[in-house]
């Protein structure tokens, strides 16, 4: 087992990921870690993802600056593998600015591919066309912010970065950018972008943003030069990876561990300490299988109201439903945690028994693990569960010794079949309901 995980004795670098669907409380989790940080780096993910931090019952949600801002003297770089939104980035500024927080230890690597505003309205108007070509359900169920055909232009070598703004002779790869998506924006009866719209858009993000514009690489590897600490922040989950989630219902980047290496810079070696975040239970938001899904009904929309399940994006209803230890060996297994924070336990404090997924049954037979075709998951597997008795007021718990018995039952079963240490408990929104195993 890996050693116990303590605030103060990180290694030079952390990776900390979602590590199920998304929106398993990323943010909390690096606002605890950051006092002991020189830098804390955003490595991919956009506009989609939303981490949020409550201070005194004073709730900021992040979407695009990394977490570590909201601390003194924590310089915050927003890395290459970022898919930048500039206009909700100038926003995010001023209401941090406005809260009094000092952004001059923010940096933005020009190499930042941008969200333009066509990418907003194709991301739409593609989700509506499959709704009505396929029928109802068929979209991906994307945040439509952009994100797909942001990527889809990066990997055509078509896209436009930061620092093509503040070229007068690369901005023309937005008139050509321009020209492209109205053709496709009138094909799918969406209105088109007026070119005097957008000019007026880049001048706002090229005045905004060249304050802010750096080189990322040399501030990160400086600061690990210098013995210091650094956080690999990522957004969304592991089961929504590009290459290792449930295609085609997945994000635009690499949410997994080795994304911090591409899209944040940091060499490989430099890793020695990668922390997961999971829920007590199961999210999921936008289309696409859920193995472990609560039926429709008054169970599943009572359980969503009393956890606060809704995006802190876009404010969308998530699904909901058990834990899946299926799916977290597979997380466990592809990103090699050496520790996992357990959020939400406070959520299930009342019901009279919780379960865990410990396998599927699909077409007559047993899968104990994920299969590589994750679209197989598309024909709804039956999970096979593991009930557990409930417990009552793991809420009031201030230290791991006070946690309900059958709490600690459940975290020790938790352990021993996902092979990987449990190191702190979330039982609450504040700063203080966060619970740190001391042995």
């Amino acid at each position: 087992m890996p050693g116990p995980f303590h605030v103060g004795v990180l290694m030079p670098v952390t990776v900390l990921i979602g590590a199920q669907w998304g929106d398993e409380g990323k943010g909390k989790i690096i606002d605890a870690l950051a006092p002991d940080l020189q830098m804390v780096v955003r490595y991919q993910g956009g506009p989609n993802a939303g981490h949020t931090v409550i201070v005194g019952g004073k709730r900021t949600v992040l979407h695009q600056v990394p977490t570590g801002i909201l601390h003194p003297g924590i310089a915050c770089l927003i890395s290459p593998g970022v898919l930048l939104d500039p206009w909700e980035l100038l926003d995010e500024l001023a209401m941090l600015q406005a809260s009094g927080v000092e952004l001059e230890r923010l940096k933005v690597s020009p190499a930042c591919h941008l969200i333009m505003p066509w990418h907003r309205l194709l991301d739409r108007a593609r989700e509506a066309a499959l709704d009505r070509q396929a029928g109802p359900g068929a979209a991906i169920g994307t945040t439509g912010r952009g994100m797909g055909p942001c990527a889809m232009d990066k990997a055509g070598r078509r896209g436009v970065r930061l620092g093509d703004l503040l070229d007068p002779a690369r901005r023309a790869a937005c008139e050509a950018g321009l020209a492209a998506a109205n053709a496709e924006l009138e094909s799918l009866g969406a209105e088109p972008l007026a070119r005097a719209e957008l000019h007026v858009a880049l001048e706002r993000a090229t005045a905004g943003l060249a304050p802010y514009l750096g080189d990322t690489r040399p501030l990160l590897h400086g600061v690990l030069q210098r013995g210091g600490r650094v956080l690999m922040e990522g957004a969304q989950g592991m089961m929504l990876d590009l290459e290792w989630g449930t295609y085609p219902y997945v994000t635009s980047t690499h949410p997994s561990a080795g994304g911090a290496c591409t899209g944040g810079g940091v060499p490989l070696r430099e890793v020695d300490q990668v922390i997961g975040i999971c829920k007590a239970y199961c999210t999921r938001v936008g289309n696409g299988p859920f193995p472990t899904e609560f039926e429709p009904g008054a169970f599943a929309d009572g359980f969503r109201t009393a956890a606060g399940e809704f995006g802190a994006t876009t404010g969308r209803p998530r699904r909901c439903g058990w834990f899946d230890a299926v799916a977290m060996r597979y997380a466990c297994q592809l990103n090699g945690f050496t520790d996992l924070v357990l959020t939400k336990l406070d959520v299930l404090d009342g019901q009279p028994e919780v379960k865990a997924a410990v396998a599927y049954e699909l077409d007559g037979r047993r899968l104990d693990g994920m299969p590589e075709d994750l679209r197989l998951l598309e024909r709804g597997p039956c999970p096979v569960w593991r009930t557990f008795p409930g417990w009552q007021g793991s809420a009031d718990a201030r230290r791991w010794d006070e946690l309900p018995q059958a709490v600690l039952d459940y975290l020790a079963w938790l352990e021993e079949d996902l092979g990987t240490r449990i190191s702190w408990v979330s039982n609450g929104p504040e700063r203080s309901q966060l619970l740190r195993r001391d042995a």
